[in-house]
């Protein structure tokens, strides 16, 4: 290992990789440790006989479900929405010449027992079986609201000021009853819980322009998921920062840090040896001490042989479950994908059912997700600790983030890659200046 980095990368997850990847290209000189051998952490793609395995199943017969290559399962699997940041990122830093995406089939909401299709479009609106007849016009009416809403054009605001007033408020101009709000602020807005109800209606806004940009570009959902599954993620930045001089080692153990006289980091220990850096990026499992445990996820993986009920045989969907609709305060969230984007051999499913632990018997929580998913041909169930970091970083230049929440799609943990980036650099993540930086890379082969 050279004395002297930059930084020095702890984790090959997706943040971290992000974040590598950004940094080299910024010009830093940047070490990827990963005391793993393989890439990914907590998000990481297995196959079939690793998934039992790593759920200690291993001693099951699995000739069943053809061969364990065929498979690559995520162990949290996400979705990106099509207009979202971290869409955005690939683009910008070329990372997609790594990867080749396909789109979701359909966006689902439970509401009153039953699952809906979240409409996409004014025209859909009119039509859907979520609303009745006043509320289908009501509804329509705040979509066309939110089409056109432009914070920077105040004749877009119909004379309200949308920083200020709160959702809840400007649900009430359109007379909106309950149930469309949860649909709108849960499965549109992509709200965990109500909070937002008292909080700007700007905030609202953006995302629901966020969700309708997204179906524009390729109609049926707002979604996107790789072929392969999301372990091709990680390691797209990575080669995106081998590109730019970063150094990555893997199976590398993690043995400290040393720290200056003014506090601050200068050196991380693996074997034995000690390298000089002026930062650390770190998941939160290298500083377990630095974070607090802000609660736990319950996920169950799921193999059927079927597609989910009553979401129109979609080999890929979402159904969000809004708190309200099953007693809770946060919403439960269920994912499939499928043979479709070449994860599992032909006629299989993976599902995902996630939410927020709220009692002491997690599992029984994840219940009413579980009912949709129809017959499961097998299951595995995990409790994780959902930790935070006590501070941004920038005291002791350690930079560590947050776990994974229940949810299933990108917009949270770009949100995460965004304030570390930014905490590190001091100045905001500037896309216009990233993409002049990544011309010449983004140009190599023709492309």
């Amino acid at each position: 290992m050279d004395e002297k980095y930059d930084a020095v990368i702890l984790g090959t997850g997706l943040k971290e990789c992000v974040l590598s990847g950004l940094l080299s290209v910024s010009g830093k000189k940047v070490l990827h440790m990963d005391r793993n051998n393989y890439y990914g952490g907590d998000c990481a793609s297995m196959y079939l006989q690793q998934l039992f395995e790593h759920f200690k199943k291993g001693d099951c017969d699995i000739t069943g479900y053809g061969r364990s290559r065929d498979w690559n399962i995520d162990l949290i699997p996400k979705f990106l929405m099509a207009d979202g940041a971290l869409v955005k990122l690939l683009i910008y830093t070329g990372v997609t010449r790594y990867l080749e995406f396909k789109q979701v089939d359909g966006s689902y909401v439970f509401k009153q027992g039953k699952v809906h299709k979240v409409p996409g479009n004014e025209t859909e609106a009119l039509s859907s079986t979520l609303l009745g007849f006043f509320e289908k016009k009501r509804f329509r009416d705040l979509l066309s609201f939110a089409h056109k809403y432009d914070e920077n054009d105040a004749s877009t605001h119909q004379g309200l000021n949308l920083k200020t007033l709160p959702m809840r408020e400007l649900y009430a101009k359109y007379k909106l009853d309950d149930n469309v709000k949860d649909f709108t602020g849960h499965a549109i807005c992509l709200y965990r819980e109500d909070s937002y109800l008292d909080r700007p209606a700007h905030e609202s806004l953006l995302r629901m322009k966020l969700y309708f940009n997204s179906i524009a570009r390729y109609q049926k959902s707002p979604y996107l998921y790789p072929l392969y599954g999301l372990g091709e993620l990680p390691q797209g930045f990575a080669r995106l920062s081998a590109i730019y001089g970063g150094t990555y080692m893997l199976n590398k153990p993690f043995e400290g840090v040393k720290k200056g006289e003014d506090g601050k980091i200068c050196g991380v220990t693996s074997e034995g040896e000690t390298v000089q850096c002026d930062f650390v990026v770190a998941d939160p499992s290298y500083f377990p001490e630095k974070c607090t445990k802000k609660g736990q996820v319950v996920r169950a993986i799921c193999l059927l042989n079927h597609p989910i009920p009553n979401t129109n045989n979609s080999q890929s969907c979402q159904v969000i479950i809004p708190q309200n609709q099953v007693g809770r305060k946060s919403d439960i969230y269920v994912l499939c994908v499928s043979f479709n984007h070449n994860i599992s051999p032909t006629n299989w499913y993976v599902a995902l059912v996630s939410t927020t632990v709220e009692t002491a018997n997690p599992e029984a929580e994840l219940e009413p997700g579980l009912r949709l998913l129809g017959p499961i041909t097998e299951k595995f169930s995990s409790v994780s600790d959902l930790l935070v970091p006590n501070d941004d970083g920038t005291q002791d230049k350690i930079f560590v983030s947050s776990s994974f929440d229940a949810t299933t799609h990108f917009e949270t943990t770009c949100e995460d890659i965004v304030k570390i980036y930014e905490k590190i650099t001091g100045e905001p993540l500037d896309y216009k200046k990233l993409d002049a930086t990544l011309g010449e890379f983004k140009n190599l082969g023709g492309e």
